[in-house]
């Protein structure tokens, strides 16, 4: 078995690699500066698709209005005002609008879609309203809590005309540490792990900024009309004309959830098969990427077991791999556990069992990242709070039926 040395060291150079681009993550992430940028501050909507009643919705609502930035339009969406979250926002409206630098506040009302998603129709009822004055269009999700200086820190590297789009993402923080919320939190990680200054980055709808010019030239408002996902197609179609997508860590959001199996499993496909139908060739990497962290370990692992079985001389090194790519992954959580200690300081003391999990079982994420991916590699229908979709293409969507 002398040929495995050579392989061994290609598996050790190629771990290399990869880590050192971890690390320029992680160090482009604490070195990006969070300050305010009132220098640079257009006209701006800020724009947040509603359904239901998330998790912390009052205090991830009160936090679009409590944005340090001047000169902003502030308007939630909802498909019919029978949806719980209009009441709510009518009611937050009146309380929290005159301390607010919001120029305008409104609550629109989309009606159901037809041929996209719900979220992308709601979108739309909102761009259609733009005026020429606005400058940028911002976008957050309503199931994430926003620092005050989020839309400010979003929008100004938009300054840079070779920048699409910018983003932040989400981290998952469990309102209870049950171990399908501790679950979530980890596989997530793993995905912000990857964003950072390279060509990587894809665009995250919970906490995006695009110029409005930018959104017509790549012609997303012909886009949108028929897609499914407002993220991923909006990355393809920048992406394609030319344009970079800058990853912000300052904007990175806190999402307060609590998951069961089930729910999770749900999440879990519906985001892969959604990238599978939308955006293949990032689906095949996340494949790939998935099976080279799991095979990487368990299998030196294995050889390393029937090196020891059948006595060969250079056991050390057998044993020595596996150990490795361990440390490796352990290395990883480390870091970006790290990373989001100091992004998120407020919620530190709510992560400490989620940090501590993500480290010590950092191996059982990588198996269970890899079976949603694998689960993900069939089919073509998702449910997405209460709406069933067929998805035939990137830009081709069936609403097959409603449940709420």
């Amino acid at each position: 078995m002398d040929y495995y040395f050579y392989i061994a060291l290609l598996l050790i150079l190629s771990q290399l690699v990869f880590l050192h681009h971890i690390r320029r993550n992680y160090r482009d992430a604490l070195a990006q500066p969070k300050k305010p940028h009132a220098a640079y501050q257009p006209h701006t909507a800020l724009i947040v698709p509603c359904k239901g009643l998330e998790l912390a919705f009052e205090k991830n609502i009160a936090s679009f209005f409590n944005q340090d930035y001047d000169d902003y339009l502030l308007w939630f969406v909802v498909a019919d005002k029978a949806d719980p979250a209009y009441d709510h926002l009518c009611r937050l409206k009146d309380q929290l609008s005159r301390s607010s630098k919001a120029r305008d506040v409104q609550i629109f009302v989309a009606g159901q879609s037809q041929f996209c998603s719900q979220k992308i129709h709601n979108l739309l009822c909102c761009y259609e309203r733009i005026g020429d004055d606005v400058e940028v269009m911002a976008f957050a999700d309503s199931d994430v809590c926003l620092r005050p200086d989020w839309l400010d820190q979003i929008v100004h590297y938009l300054r840079d005309p070779k920048l699409g789009v910018t983003s932040g993402h989400r981290w998952f923080v469990p309102k209870k540490n049950n171990l399908a919320s501790l679950a979530l939190s980890a596989i997530n990680a793993k995905v912000v792990q990857l964003l950072g200054p390279g060509r990587f980055n894809q665009a995250w709808g919970g906490s995006m900024a695009i110029r409005t010019e930018v959104f017509r030239q790549v012609g997303l408002d012909k886009i949108w009309p028929r897609a499914f996902s407002d993220d991923l197609s909006l990355s393809c179609a920048v992406k394609k004309a030319g344009l970079r997508i800058a990853y912000v860590p300052s904007c990175l959001t806190a999402s307060y959830e609590s998951a069961t199996w089930g729910g999770l499993f749900r999440f879990a496909r519906r985001q892969f098969l959604t990238t599978r139908i939308s955006a293949p060739r990032i689906w095949w990497f996340g494949l790939c990427g998935s099976l080279y962290s799991v095979l990487t370990l368990w299998g030196t692992a294995a050889l390393a077991v029937y090196a020891a079985v059948i006595g060969e001389e250079h056991l050390l090194l057998f044993a020595a791999v596996p150990i490795l790519f361990f440390i490796s992954q352990m290395g990883q959580a480390i870091l970006r556990q790290r990373m989001v200690g100091t992004l998120l300081t407020k919620d530190r003391h709510k992560m400490k069992l989620a940090m501590a999990a993500d480290i010590l079982a950092c191996w059982v994420w990588s198996l269970l990242l890899l079976f949603f991916i694998v689960s993900s590699a069939f089919g073509k229908t998702v449910c997405w709070r209460g709406i069933c979709y067929r998805l035939l293409g990137p830009t081709e969507t069936i609403v097959v039926s409603r449940n709420g």
